[in-house]
């Protein structure tokens, strides 16, 4: 198996929503971002995988040191393998790489945040990095397209914690700030029932909310001259809105059972959206 066969095999295996906005991508931008992706995929899986603490972090620090490998020695990992022909092209920083790492690390840090100031630099790390690193294998011409990355990945990352609230505090982790529990009043471990009540609702709603003004915030920041080049992150945010929509729909049940949409309607949701954006495109070009 080749490195690139074995990011592909990551990457598809996971089932995610980032997975079908790749497939749009023209072959060389494909292979870096399914590589960067297989790479998160195996940093998250140290932590959500090891239920040893101590191994969990001698294994983020052997990444750390495979990382320091990828960029000033010889790699030997098939993801850093993969990744090592795309680092020159794509302007790929060692720091964030670094920083993903250490968002990682957080989790074996922290089981709750106190308030959202804290969660942020979660966010940031483990999700807003991504999107950077991403923007600049899409291509950019502007830098505000920088601050779009940004936000679109808080957006991204509070929708996962909406939706994954029960599964992940039923491994012993909260990402809902804590204070924000206390003024809904629910308690941390209201979140191990699976049961729905009007406070519950309050609050997801309210985490629901604060997803949306990221996705909005994104896209006002995102130019127009590089949204074509962007197209990946919009597919996504489709379909990362569309699960939004759903857990709303479904009455904020998140605690009873994992809203999900089925592959059927991601490749859907990304087939639209991506012929949506190329008629964009088409007129953005008769117009200039």
């Amino acid at each position: 198996m080749t490195p690139q066969e074995y990011c592909q095999k990551k990457a598809a295996q996971s089932g995610s929503s980032f997975y079908y906005s790749f497939r749009f991508l023209p072959e060389t931008q494909r292979e870096a971002i399914i590589a960067l992706y297989a790479f998160c995929r195996e940093v998250d899986d140290v932590v959500d995988e090891i239920s040893d603490k101590s191994i969990a972090i001698t294994k983020l620090q052997w990444w750390r040191e495979e990382i320091q490998r990828l960029f000033h020695e010889i790699p030997n990992h098939p993801v850093t393998k993969a990744l090592k022909i795309h680092l020159q092209q794509f302007n790929l920083a060692e720091e964030h790489f670094y920083e993903i790492i250490d968002g990682m690390a957080m989790d074996l840090q922290y089981d709750a945040y106190p308030t959202f100031k804290e969660l942020q630099l979660y966010c940031y790390r483990v999700a807003s990095v991504v999107g950077l690193m991403s923007v600049e294998i899409f291509g950019y011409q502007d830098r505000q397209t920088l601050k779009y990355a940004h936000d679109l990945g808080m957006a991204f990352q509070l929708t996962n914690i909406l939706r994954d609230v029960h599964e992940d505090a039923a491994r012993g982790r909260i990402y809902i700030p804590q204070d924000e529990l206390q003024q809904f009043e629910i308690k941390p471990g209201d979140l191990l029932q699976q049961k729905t009540t009007e406070n519950s609702i309050r609050l997801f709603q309210f985490q629901k909310q604060r997803a949306e003004e990221y996705y909005k915030k994104a896209f006002e920041n995102l130019p127009e001259t590089d949204r074509f080049s962007q197209r990946s992150g919009v597919i996504m945010a489709a379909i990362y809105r569309a699960t939004l929509e759903e857990i709303e729909n479904d009455g904020f049940k998140v605690l009873e059972h994992r809203v999900r949409l089925t592959p059927i309607r991601k490749l859907w949701i990304a087939w639209k959206t991506a012929r949506q954006e190329n008629k964009r495109f088409r007129k953005l070009q008769a117009e200039s």
